[in-house]
């Protein structure tokens, strides 16, 4: 006994310390930034905002459309590099320290709201990345170490990092609101409710689906806290102000994008598959939930993750797989329960026991770090790894830079889909986006140009009106060298690539 007592007695050290060496790997992760995903729309983003603050256009063609990655943080992102003149890599470096210390922060402020153990943030921080399932994944605005390292500079971290702080801010302000009298504009009066429905739209519009996890984790927290008609009364009016503020955003239509579902579905359809491979360790926390759920069914936990389940059900179900990006609403409230169960049950249950649960919960997150191991590898180079170690190593993208001495801000090049998601990130424009486009009219008519550019057998001719059509200065391809009369070549890049100049 007197074994397990010392054991559990350095759980506030031990997860402390591994907690810290998670954020040091994650934060020589961004000194690296490799490029996967969506790095590149953030890169353009960035780009165009630092050329023009009130028109920037379209990020990734040479088009004047509204763009949803036009949000508050990216406007913010854009002052620093119009101010200081950094590349955008070196600024997204900056926003992604920015985001990872929003985002640590957040989860120590929302646990202390849900327990007063030392080792409870910390704990709840290893549960978050490594709490997940043996089939490894990346997709942004899920948690997990390695889809966190490959997305660390987007806006969906500094989005969750905002949610967790709208979470402890309002738990607080719920509580307060309920012992303050109507009207008060103290702790839980009007004006801190006013700045909540302020934040939760400053989520939304940094990152629409981690704002959709926000909402259901705020609307959790107000529901557990069973209010009287004060509190609602100001919850409608911080929903009110927040409103107001999506409405009022001038970058793009808030609203609009309501209508793009229909667009997003087969881009999430896989968000579906697997689920058991990506997500059967996260049962030890869902196990923590029922306890939790028996102990007091209005836990904002469990809370929580009913709501998330029933969002990402209602999804799976009706087929819109977009609302599958709502499935950090299931992980988290489970992951956070499963690190407070064995922090939290000293007092109810056996010293036996609660060791039990500490093995199991330890056991899991073995096996999740095993599983992720390999994110050490966009730290070390490959060769220095173990080979069992070095064979979960996924090598980041290459990147277009060998591109830059000849395309210049504003060109246009030809491309397909995938140096499409890449190249205009360091300024130059592509015929059509990289990435589904809402905003963009004339989407289906870029993209069909782009098959038939590349199409066997269009002819010269056709090349041509389209190279005229779209004032295309550059082509890049793979393979084999082009023999169009009309583009020559001028360098030749990683993998066979080839960057041809229109020549005119």
């Amino acid at each position: 006994m007197s074994v397990i007592r010392a054991a559990l007695r350095r759980t506030t050290v031990v997860p402390q310390v591994a907690a810290g060496l998670v954020v040091l790997l994650l934060v020589l992760v961004i000194v690296r930034l490799p490029w996967a995903g969506d790095l590149g729309v953030h890169a353009a983003t960035v780009q165009r905002l630092r050329h023009s603050l009130v028109d920037p256009g379209n990020p990734l063609v040479d088009a004047d459309t509204p763009s949803p990655y036009y949000s508050p943080w990216m406007l913010v992102l854009g002052c620093v590099a119009r101010v200081t003149g950094f590349s955008v890599f070196v600024v997204l470096r900056v926003g992604a320290v920015v985001g990872l210390g929003l985002l640590v922060s957040g989860v120590w402020r929302y646990v202390r709201t849900l327990s007063a153990h030392r080792a409870a943030p910390a704990l709840v921080a290893l549960c978050l990345v490594f709490l997940w399932g043996t089939s490894l994944f990346t997709w942004s605005g899920f948690l997990g170490l390695n889809s966190l390292a490959l997305t660390v500079s987007y806006p969906s971290v500094f989005a969750l990092g905002l949610a967790f702080h709208l979470w402890a801010w309002l738990a607080g302000v719920v509580r307060a609101g309920a012992r303050a009298r109507e009207g008060a504009w103290g702790a839980g009066g009007w004006g801190a409710w006013l700045g909540l429905g302020v934040l939760w739209a400053g989520v939304l519009l940094c990152h629409q689906f981690s704002g959709v996890v926000a909402s259901l984790g705020a609307l959790a927290v107000v529901v557990a806290a069973r209010p009287g008609r004060a509190v609602w009364l100001r919850v409608g009016g911080a929903v009110a102000v927040g409103a107001g503020v999506l409405w009022g955003w001038p970058y793009y239509d808030f609203f609009a994008l309501f209508g793009a579902a229909g667009d997003l579905e087969a881009v999430h359809r896989g968000l579906y598959r697997d689920l058991v491979g990506r997500y059967w360790l996260v049962l030890v926390g869902v196990a923590a939930l029922v306890w939790r759920g028996v102990r007091e069914r209005w836990d904002p936990l469990v809370l929580f993750f009913v709501l998330g389940v029933a969002v990402v059900g209602v999804g799976g179900v009706s087929g819109h797989y977009s609302w599958g990006r709502a499935l950090p609403a299931v992980v988290i409230p489970a992951q956070i329960a499963a690190a407070l169960a064995v922090v939290e049950v000293g007092e109810r249950v056996s010293w036996r026991w609660r060791g039990v649960g500490a093995g199991v919960l330890g056991g899991a997150l073995v096996v999740g770090v095993w599983t992720q191991v390999g994110t050490l590898g966009y730290v070390v180079p490959r060769a220095v790894l173990p080979e069992v170690v070095a064979v979960k190593y996924r090598a980041p993208w290459v990147g277009y830079h060998w591109v830059t001495p000849w395309v210049k801000y504003g060109d246009v090049v030809m491309a397909r889909t995938f140096p499409a998601r890449q190249i205009p990130a360091y300024g130059a424009y592509t015929v059509a986006p990289g990435y589904p486009d809402f905003f963009l009219p004339d989407e289906g008519r870029r993209e069909a140009a782009v098959r038939r550019y590349f199409a066997v057998g269009t002819s010269g001719g056709v090349r041509r009106g389209i190279v005229e059509a779209y004032r295309v200065r550059w082509v890049v391809d793979r393979g084999v060298v082009r023999r169009d009369a009309g583009v020559r070549v001028v360098a030749w890049g990683p993998g066979g690539e080839v960057l041809y100049e229109v020549v005119r």
